[in-house]
C-alpha cells in the first residue's frame, strides 16, 4: 500500500529542487551568433537580445518570447495532467 503522504513529501522535495534549479538559472546568459544574428537569452528561457546586423529588433525578440511562453504553458499543462493521473 502505497503512503500518500510520502508521494506528497517527494513531490515537495522535487518542487523545491525545480525551483532552485530555476532560480540558479536565471543568472546564467546564453549568446549565440549565427551570421549577422545574436541571440542573448537566459537560462530560464527569457530572450534578451535579438539583433539582425548589429541592429535589435523588439518585434522578433517579442514574438520569440511569446511563443516560448505558450510551449512552456502547454508542457505545464501536460505535467499538471500527469501528476493529476499520479495522485489518483
Amino acid at each position: 500500500m502505497m503512503n500518500p503522504f510520502k508521494a506528497l513529501g517527494d513531490m515537495n522535495a522535487m518542487r523545491k529542487q525545480a525551483m532552485a534549479i530555476q532560480q540558479a538559472l536565471e543568472g546564467e546568459e546564453f549568446e549565440v551568433t549565427q551570421g549577422s544574428v545574436r541571440v542573448v537569452i537566459t537560462g530560464n528561457q527569457n530572450v534578451k537580445v535579438v539583433e539582425v546586423d548589429g541592429m535589435p529588433n523588439e518585434d522578433f525578440k517579442r514574438a520569440i518570447n511569446d511563443a516560448i511562453k505558450r510551449s512552456q504553458q502547454a508542457a505545464a499543462g501536460k505535467l499538471a495532467e500527469l501528476s493529476k493521473n499520479f495522485q489518483q
